[in-house]
């Protein structure tokens, strides 16, 4: 019982650590666009900034996918399953977080292989900065990974327990009221 008690910490650690993530992320985007004006009424060149600030943002929005989705922040219509019976909200939901899951999983399958075939090819961005691209597609899969790693987190706990382990604080803000 203590080895299922450290890894439910692990992963709820991982997913707050992913959201801390996507927050810096947030914050370098925030910098870079502060550093880019600075540097314009200068009259120097950032080269590369937009193509960084991209980058930023796809990390950002990746790393926060798993952290939103086990606070509630993602947009769940819950108008279905409050109407049903338990069992099959239940079946419901197993429906739902299994089809997520593999969905993610074969997301982060092929986004893996994506970000091979970068660094194989030695690509690099067609921005002034010519970045290697692998660096940046490296933040798409983990941020990926550890969405596939939340829901079928959510998936085992539906079916073993019988409900999700999402947040209510903000999951019973959709009932379509």
């Amino acid at each position: 019982m203590a080895a299922l008690r450290q890894l439910r910490n692990g992963l709820d650690f991982i997913y707050l650590a992913s959201g801390v993530l996507a927050a810096f992320f947030l914050i370098a985007i925030l910098m870079l666009i502060v550093i880019q004006m600075l540097a314009r009424w200068t009259g120097e060149v950032f080269a590369g900034a937009p193509d960084y600030a991209g980058y930023c943002m796809a990390a950002a929005s990746f790393f926060a996918f798993a952290h939103a989705l086990h606070r509630g922040a993602h947009i769940r219509v819950s108008i279905v399953l409050n109407a049903v019976p338990d069992g099959v909200r239940r079946l419901l939901e197993i429906w739902c977080f299994g089809i997520g899951a593999a969905t993610a999983w074969y997301f982060s399958y092929y986004a893996y292989r994506f970000v091979y075939w970068s660094w194989k090819f030695n690509e690099v961005s067609q921005g002034q900065d010519a970045s290697p691209l692998w660096i940046p597609q490296m933040s798409m899969v983990i941020g990926a990974v550890i969405l596939a790693i939340a829901l079928t987190d959510h998936l085992v706990h539906v079916v073993f327990v019988g409900d999700h382990r999402i947040e209510t604080d903000l999951v019973e803000q959709s009932h379509g009221e």
